[in-house]
């Protein structure tokens, strides 16, 4: 709907300016409270009051009543009619598919796994007719989406929309990821690396929410971490902040397939753990890894807390220089829980420089294997507009 808009400085501009900064707050956090949304915007509670009663008339919002510490509440989020999103994670081994609504609820996803050696040709291919068959289920086609987020297992250049570092992503290097799918699909579709979509779930709706800084561990077929500062995702210049992967172990160790001898993903990355063991073992997975660790094999065990010791040095690297509040362990590793998390403790405790208000917390992700696919769908929320500014209200 098309108007004039109010002059800057005027109690109309002001009103839409309000109404903006609590859309873009439930965008951001999904459901709020209002009185949670008066903290996160910084607007007075009568002020979100008015705000939320207007915009829940006009259809952008609902509201439902909840309890916080005993007390009725008002909780309030994005009107799920405003439209569909997808988050796509391609990993190493699989791919996860998510759509959701505004509200973050998830109404369909499948996963499937892929071959090693995957190439971005071939599977974005594969992905735009997998989504659409998602939309038609749902009654739509892929042209309804709002929009895509999708997470590699690379680091990504936001100046670039490439592979930032060559050799990580054979098959998917040199290629604008976002723009290719774009092609297929005909919807905006954003691209970031699968740690830092899973560090960005964590913060926002899990593990780490109540944090100001945090650091996801992605440890699987390869390692990498992203890192929250403030609620935002630090990627650094290149956007290759966080591959603690790649930090030597030893100087004379294994060649890396970055080139580089003996990164940490040389010793505690999934390849490295699954070579460990004879052909006749079986271990073709780390799912084979964790399931005979979990059933008491001793091999196993002391292979996974191996690791958990290697990574848990590399993580003391990141927190003296982030200094983070948590560390949230995610990737198909994690699921072997205390075995990797204990020795990552103890190295951590050693290794780090102690702080007179302790070491940062090492937990596990909230949401297992579909901690990307979440941030996925974060990040094609992030990038919907939702023009409040464009209702019909009176000045």
């Amino acid at each position: 709907m098309a108007r004039l808009n109010a002059p800057p400085g005027s109690q109309s501009s002001l009103r839409e300016a309000n109404r903006a900064r609590l859309v873009e707050s439930l965008k951001r956090h999904g459901r709020l409270t209002q009185v949670e949304l008066a903290g996160s915007t910084g607007l007075s509670p009568a002020t979100v009051s008015n705000i939320v009663k207007e915009l829940t008339a006009s259809g952008l919002l609902h509201t439902s009543i909840t309890s916080r510490s005993g007390r009725r509440a008002t909780l309030v989020s994005l009107a799920r009619q405003l439209g569909l999103v997808a988050g796509v994670h391609f990993s190493s081994r699989q791919l996860h598919i998510s759509i959701a609504d505004a509200t973050r609820t998830v109404v369909s996803q499948t996963s499937l796994p892929l071959p090693l050696d995957h190439r971005h040709d071939a599977e974005l291919d594969r992905l735009s007719i997998l989504l659409n068959d998602m939309m038609e289920s749902l009654g739509g086609s892929v042209g309804d989406l709002l929009a895509v987020g999708l997470a590699l297992p690379a680091s990504i250049d936001a100046r670039t929309g490439m592979v930032s570092t060559p050799g990580l992503l054979r098959g998917w290097e040199g290629v604008d990821v976002a723009e290719s799918l774009t092609e297929r699909i005909g919807r905006p579709v954003f691209v970031d690396s699968e740690a830092n979509l899973g560090g960005l779930a964590e913060a926002r709706e899990g593990s780490a929410r109540s944090v100001s800084s945090s650091v996801f561990i992605r440890v699987g077929h390869t390692i990498s971490a992203g890192i929250v500062v403030g609620g935002d995702l630090f990627r650094g210049v290149n956007g290759k902040a966080g591959q603690i992967g790649h930090v030597t172990i030893d100087e004379n160790g294994p060649i890396c397939r970055c080139s580089n001898r003996g990164c940490l993903e040389t010793y505690a990355g999934g390849p490295a753990l699954l070579s460990l063991f004879p052909p006749s073992d079986g271990m073709q997975r780390l799912g084979d890894l964790i399931q005979a660790a979990e059933a008491g094999d001793g091999s196993s065990r002391r292979v996974i807390a191996d690791a958990g010791r290697h990574i848990g040095i590399a993580a003391a690297s990141l927190c003296n220089l982030f200094d983070p509040e948590l560390i949230v362990v995610g990737g198909e590793l994690a699921q072997a829980g205390e075995i990797l998390m204990a020795p990552m403790r103890h190295s951590l405790d050693r290794s780090a420089l102690a702080a007179a208000g302790g070491l940062p917390e090492i937990v596990g992700a909230s949401f297992g294997d579909w901690a990307e696919t979440r941030g996925a769908i974060a990040i094609a929320l992030d990038h919907v507009t939702v023009d409040a500014e464009a209702l019909p209200f009176s000045a």
